[in-house]
């Protein structure tokens, strides 16, 4: 009798085999939406891109798929255990692929790909989901609510970085935008008969700064002012910002926001302006790495030799996290070779299309196929995430 152990060894041969097949396509993929940047929910390039890909090599492709236009839905496998691979490929306004979602969708795919020939004699379905506006918008976070994830046993992707981790942790993330509508006035002759919005917005940014020293040391607050007026010699009637809050977690979350908006209220009131504050995306959940699935990335990935992985707290957010309270998840990040510099910064753009990059994107793909192998292979006996 062939035992389980042997099935194993023959299928992540089988795996990484496949991998080798399929490298130079998913080096092309990710160089391919590298050169052309898509931001949030405009991804229809990378998303047509990724589905092709995968219909091309037999998948069942679903696109749109769950009233999103640039998310697709790809199947293989008719198997009891169900992974979920996230392809994110969206970019950042004004600097490209700084946050290197471009390599996430190609491993995605590449990790996909090398599972489907074994689906079946692992007992698995393997779905990949094209999963837009991880930047701004919260894709994950609408997807889950159309039933995206669904039947879905594990959910796994990689993230690039200038280190590895794989017990990934996350801060839970808000979003608002803040308006204040004023009136304009001709700044000499009758400046007392304007109200000023962009003072609105500079007395609610000296309010958040001295809010800064009352609030624990893990919380963020920090944004960006897109309008202030448009003439030196006008009171500006209109001011527009962005603003992001960050906590551990997301009771946390309700909390800073409430504190916050009080700042922005607060300039309104000063200034005799009206204010809107609106929040354009769904909070992101602090995420949770499944202990289960961890065991098995890291094992895996040692197996291929990545680096050992460090032990971080939180240092970016994800809507990934909100996958990670319904399913249990995992999203190890890779080092690239970016040196001196983290996602987020044009040098990080220049470093996700690097050989060095496209080497640890293979490898994502290859760790990802086996820890779901691994995964199908233990009958998904992993601790699951904790409730909400």
């Amino acid at each position: 009798m062939t035992d389980v152990t042997e099935v194993d060894n023959a299928v992540k041969a089988g795996i990484r085999a496949r991998i080798d097949e399929v490298a130079t396509e998913l080096v092309a993929l990710s160089r391919r939406i590298h050169a052309h940047p898509e931001t949030a929910f405009e991804e229809h390039r990378a998303a047509a891109w990724c589905a092709e890909a995968l219909r091309t090599h037999g998948f069942a492709v679903t696109a749109p798929a769950y009233g999103l236009p640039t998310a697709f839905e790809a199947r293989a496998g008719s198997g009891p255990v169900t992974v979920a691979l996230a392809c994110e490929y969206d970019a950042l306004p004004g600097m490209g692929h700084a946050c290197g979602h471009n390599l996430i969708a190609a491993a995605g795919v590449g990790a996909a790909l090398a599972l489907a020939p074994y689906a079946d004699e692992l007992g698995l379905t393997v779905r990949v989901l094209g999963t837009p506006a991880e930047e701004s918008g919260g894709g994950k976070a609408l997807l889950l609510d159309a039933g995206a994830f669904d039947g879905v046993d594990a959910a796994m992707m990689i993230h690039p970085c200038p280190f590895d981790v794989a017990d990934f942790h996350s801060y839970a993330m808000g979003s608002l935008d803040v308006t204040y509508t004023g009136k304009s006035a001709h700044a000499a002759m009758n400046p007392q008969d304007g109200r000023n919005a962009a003072d609105a917005l500079t007395v609610a940014q000296v309010a958040l700064g001295l809010l800064r020293q009352h609030l624990p040391g893990d919380w963020k607050v920090h944004g960006i002012t897109t309008e202030a007026g448009t003439a030196l010699n006008a009171i500006p009637e209109r001011a527009h910002a962005g603003y992001a809050l960050r906590t551990p977690s997301a009771p946390e979350l309700r909390e800073l926001r409430a504190r916050v908006e009080d700042c922005f209220r607060a300039g309104a009131l000063a200034t005799g302006c009206e204010v809107d504050l609106a929040q354009p995306s769904p909070d992101y959940l602090e995420f949770r790495s499944d202990p289960g699935l961890v065991t098995l990335w890291t094992a895996n990935a040692r197996a291929l030799g990545r680096p050992e992985p460090e032990v971080r707290g939180p240092f970016a957010s994800t809507d990934m996290g909100n996958v990670s309270h319904v399913v249990p998840s995992i999203h190890p990040v890779l080092n690239i070779g970016a040196t001196g510099c983290g996602p987020h910064q044009p040098e990080f753009t220049a470093a996700a299309a690097t050989e060095e990059a496209e080497r640890a994107m293979l490898e994502g793909a290859l760790g990802l196929a086996w820890t779901a192998a691994d995964f199908a292979l233990a009958g998904s006996a992993t601790s699951g995430p904790a409730d909400v």
